[in-house]
């Protein structure tokens, strides 16, 4: 595999110029401005396209998300939208998989998941998951391998765990 380049600084100006993934997150009625503030940090770490967040998701300028991202909402492009499906749709219509990230019956393994990029990652609310309607839209849907007694993850920690599976299997393409 092609290791990435080592980047030691990156200021707020430059994101725009760095090599990203193609890979847009859609975060769907994220609770926690902290999770939100991660996912700004991971995103930004793993050089991800952009963020969606949409329903009551927090967005900046919010003191909660800037606690957790440290800058990285300032560097990581984003919108708000309201309604997510009408994002999917373009997202999908632009040539995007979309990928939901949730443990259901129809669910593949996070690491045989050969993604087509580009990736949109999609994930729901802390304690219900993704919404039936968002579910119903997606390409595939991915579990993220559960090994002990607890059978999920933060929302942000998942986001962070797909996100670097996802900078991996890109890189192994290039």
């Amino acid at each position: 595999m092609e290791s990435l380049p080592f980047r030691a600084t990156i200021h707020a100006d430059k994101y725009a110029g760095i090599d990203k993934i193609p890979v847009s997150i859609v975060l769907d009625r994220v609770r926690s401005l902290y999770n939100v503030g991660a996912f700004f940090r991971s995103a930004d770490a793993a050089a991800i396209t952009k963020l969606y967040l949409t329903g009551y998701t927090g967005h900046p300028p919010h003191q909660g998300i800037t606690k957790t991202a440290l800058g990285a909402e300032k560097q990581v492009p984003w919108e708000h939208h309201w309604d997510p499906l009408p994002v999917i749709d373009l997202l999908r219509d632009s040539g995007h998989q979309i990928a939901v990230i949730e443990t259901d019956t129809h669910s593949i393994d996070l690491y045989e998941w050969q993604p087509a990029f580009p990736v949109c990652l999609v994930l729901g609310n802390e304690v219900d998951g993704v919404l039936p309607d968002i579910s119903e839209r997606a390409d595939v849907r991915i579990r993220i391998p559960m090994l002990g007694v607890k059978q999920s993850l933060n929302v942000a920690v998942a986001g962070g765990v797909v996100m670097y599976e996802l900078l991996r299997k890109y890189a192994a393409l290039r």
